[in-house]
């Protein structure tokens, strides 16, 4: 028996840099089997398959361009057989698309494989919020944990230097997959609380949608800074409310929590094309083709998800500054409503 099989569910930016990481891991460590297979959704580059690129070049042009990948990462457009036999699933598809993959995924995954989810959103159920790790924990019965950190896809492939957080409640496993993640440039820290972990990566976004919204009124960093303050204020309030398991503040100063949140709101496609949306007038939807080559944002929608949310369990004005981001987003009220947020926040009274 060789080692575990590692499947990428996902090829978008941040899925190929986590096949160079688990890639280059997987050919030297022991512990895995030296294939990881890369599920691929096919398209032409070029006239060209995607898949054949990848697999011939070991680039991914379209969404990683610039940055070799492994030689054993094989790209398989066909999400049955890539998945087939995996030991070990690591899921980096954009949130709006994982009920799709897990339904098609249902009853050919093995029952005692461990699933990572890398997915920074949230979904809403008819109860409210639904974690991602936990509808693919609900449609395939696996074991799930989830990777969140200060991680932009771009500086993480030029093996810059950052930190990451695994949330793992199983602490062998947790140990399993900081040994298939973590690199001389990328650390890993594994905590237990996996539910905080993974609202953090979630919620981050929606703040830096404000940061972004801020950048396009030509404010400062000040304003930036305390948007980020009051962003991570709501992140925290927003956890202690919808987390069943306990939620400590020193899971918000690990990489998931405040490192992320300030590097999103620093770098990141969410501050970036909100802030074109405060300077052009145009829409998200317009701004995120323009801008994005086919990636997808993930701030608005989870603003309107989370509004939904709060609304149901009424508690919006506790939340102003993920209110003003939907408003602003969904409801065509002006940019400046975002100071407005910040000058009025409960925070302050």
């Amino acid at each position: 028996m060789g080692g575990k099989k590692v499947c990428i569910v996902g090829s978008g930016n941040w899925g190929s840099a986590i096949a160079k990481i688990a890639g280059s891991n997987a050919a030297q460590l022991s512990t895995f089997e030296n294939q990881v297979n890369m599920w691929v959704l096919e398209e032409e580059v070029g006239g060209r398959r995607l898949t054949d690129i990848i697999n011939t070049e070991h680039e991914n042009v379209k969404y990683l361009p610039g940055h070799k990948l492994p030689p054993n990462v094989v790209a398989e457009p066909d999400l049955l057989k890539a998945c087939a036999g995996a030991d070990v699933l690591l899921f980096v598809v954009p949130h709006q698309f994982i009920r799709k993959v897990c339904d098609q995924l249902k009853g050919h995954v093995k029952k005692d494989a461990v699933g990572m989810s890398l997915i920074k959103g949230v979904d809403e159920g008819p109860d409210g919020l639904r974690l991602i790790s936990d509808i693919i924990h609900e449609k395939l019965g696996i074991e799930m944990s989830v990777l969140m950190g200060a991680n932009i896809a771009n500086e993480v492939a030029g093996e810059k230097f950052c930190e990451t957080t695994i949330g793992c409640k199983n602490t062998q496993h947790g140990q399993m997959l900081k040994e298939l993640m973590q690199t001389p440039n990328f650390r890993v820290t594994v905590v237990q609380e996996a539910d905080t972990v993974e609202i953090c990566g979630a919620l981050k976004n929606v703040v830096a949608v404000g940061a972004g919204f801020c950048d396009g009124l030509g404010y400062g960093d000040n304003t930036k800074a305390a948007v980020i303050r009051l962003g991570l204020m709501e992140m925290i309030g927003f956890a202690k409310l919808f987390c069943k398991g306990p939620v400590s503040p020193s899971t918000f100063l690990e990489s998931c929590g405040v490192a992320d949140l300030i590097t999103t709101c620093y770098g990141g496609r969410n501050r970036k094309v909100a802030e074109a949306f405060a300077k052009t007038g145009k829409s998200i939807e317009q701004l995120e083709k323009e801008m994005l080559n086919g990636q997808k944002l993930q701030g608005p929608q989870t603003s309107a998800e989370l509004h939904r949310i709060l609304k149901s369990k009424n508690v919006v004005e506790k939340f102003p500054l993920f209110t003003a981001v939907y408003r602003i987003c969904y409801e065509g009220k002006p940019v400046t409503d975002v100071i407005k947020c910040l000058q009025n926040h409960p925070e302050h009274k």
